[in-house]
């Protein structure tokens, strides 16, 4: 029997999976699709405390989120790097003494830092000038963090495998009882076959699919209301030269990001809507479309028109609903359901949560649990990810390319971001070009495929392009079907090479 069963493989139940497996408890997660496939991969990618979340006097959310900041900054500055954002002061919104109000909390809460703090800003100078339209002309500048968001989910994941987990992707939870002194889960495998695992406690961390878990395993839903909410993002070709972001005030009271993208674009989100339906079908609508260009060509010179849109995509949020009238005011928070009344085997139910808080909430998660699992102390917070065990990236970028002087810098670059300090372990023994393996167009080669396979729990030209990394924007379309060619000839060789084992 394992100790615990994670249900759900985005960026909570990938963070639980790891602290727990630290402790000393032996895990099982399940995930329906890939890891990431959902919320997690469908975010702003930003580390932030949520300066606007100070509107709505989170305090303590805002506080944990600036420290959690500074805990990731730390345990991967491969994906996670400082980013400065402007925000221009339109006077017909907010007062000017507000934003400042708040920049000064924002500077403040959360105990030390190593970011640069706010300060006020002149737009009338390069190079806002040529970027904003005439009628802003101050505004300020503060840090926050840009974040691989899927990537997160499966760094976690490969660390928590490193310490024992076991990751089932692609394998859903489709029975859940509870016995006298625990559960036992039906899982469905990619071919069909089921199979039955055993555990002690069980963390519904199934995201949007969390009320449907509840009641798989309770025959009812659990006290706690969810609100599922769809953000939705556009990408268009970069509008601005520059590695700051812009966050503009919209007259309805939401905010709405430009933030530079993948080097040739600008990614600009999100929306708030309320959303019904299934979760995993959700899709940017028209009205959506038509919102974010048209709050960006509020305030810059160039407007953005519907054919400009090179690609999108929507996530759902499982947010706790604390009855807030708006959708962008509902809290971020997190809240945990606990059912283990009179001594009966444990589940906990997770509504809401942030990647940035992500650690925060595993330990929290495993407090409510340690009355019923023993386990050792938190660990988490002074612990690099896979890749993140260094000081400081642009030194480890350096001292990588004097290593591998034959790598383009372009491609260098990417690795480094991608993979870190295991970026020797995509590379292999190769020492040139033509020793990475097949080509499948702009700088990707087989050496990486191979890797992401072997480490990385990626199985299709999606986990590849989408969530591995962000190549579906660079190269062309027919890479797709390259791709999913070699996982499908890599999965046939797989089985051959298992069947030469059988006796």
């Amino acid at each position: 029997m394992r100790d615990l069963l994670v249900i759900g493989g985005g960026i909570n139940g990938a963070g639980i999976a790891r602290d727990a497996a630290g402790r000393g408890l032996t895990v099982t997660l399940c995930e329906k699709d890939d890891l990431a496939a959902h919320t997690s991969s469908a975010s702003t990618k930003l580390v932030h405390g949520g300066l606007r979340y100070l509107e709505t006097y989170e305090f303590r959310l805002v506080a944990e989120s600036l420290r959690e900041r500074e805990v990731l900054l730390k345990a991967a500055p491969h994906i996670v790097w400082p980013l400065r954002f402007v925000l221009p002061h339109d006077r017909n919104l907010r007062p000017r003494w507000m934003l400042r109000l708040g920049l000064f909390l924002y500077d403040r809460i959360g105990g030390r830092r190593t970011l640069p703090g706010s300060h006020g800003v002149d737009l009338r100078k390069a190079p806002h000038r040529a970027i904003l339209k005439d009628r802003l002309t101050r505004g300020f500048e503060y840090s926050d963090c840009w974040i691989e968001d899927s990537r997160m989910v499966v760094l976690a994941a490969m660390d928590a495998r490193e310490l024992g987990a076991e990751i089932l992707t692609r394998t859903e939870c489709i029975g859940l009882e509870r016995t006298a002194d625990g559960w036992i889960a039906a899982l469905r495998r990619p071919d069909g076959s089921e199979r039955v695992v055993e555990a002690r406690a069980v963390v519904n961390a199934a995201g949007p699919w969390v009320d449907g878990i509840a009641g798989l395993g309770l025959g009812r839903g659990t006290p706690a209301r969810l609100r599922l909410v769809k953000g939705s993002h556009i990408i268009v070709p970069r509008l601005y030269q520059g590695s700051h972001a812009y966050i503009f005030q919209q007259e309805d009271g939401r905010i709405v990001f430009a933030i530079p993208y993948e080097h040739d674009f600008t990614l600009i989100g999100t929306t708030d809507e309320l959303f019904e339906g299934d979760p995993g079908t959700v899709a940017i609508s028209p009205e959506e479309r038509a919102y974010l260009r048209e709050a960006v060509g509020g305030y810059f010179r160039t407007a953005i028109a519907e054919e400009d849109i090179v690609s999108t995509y929507a996530g759902v949020r499982p947010l706790y609903d604390d009855h807030a009238d708006s959708n962008s005011t509902v809290t971020r928070d997190y809240v945990f359901e606990l059912d283990a009344d009179d001594g009966a085997a444990p589940i906990l139910s997770i509504y809401g949560g942030k990647i940035t808080t992500f650690r925060k909430l595993a330990e929290h998660a495993l407090e409510k649990l340690s009355d019923h699992l023993p386990m050792r102390e938190a660990w988490t917070k002074d612990a690099p990810l896979p890749g993140g065990d260094m000081a400081d990236f642009e030194a480890f970028l350096k001292r990588a390319g004097e290593r591998h002087s034959w790598l383009p810098p372009k491609l260098l670059r990417r690795l480094c971001r991608a993979y870190g300090t295991r970026i020797d372990r995509v590379i292999g023994t190769a020492d040139g070009m033509d020793r990475l393996g097949e080509h499948f167009g702009g700088d990707l080669y087989e050496a990486e495929l191979r890797y992401l396979a072997r480490e990385e729990f990626a199985q299709s030209a999606e986990d590849v392009l989408w969530r591995r990394s962000k190549l579906g924007l660079h190269l062309p379309d027919a890479a797709a079907s390259r791709i999913e060619a070699w996982f499908a000839a890599h999965r046939t060789e797989g089985a051959a090479a298992e069947a030469e084992k059988s006796p």
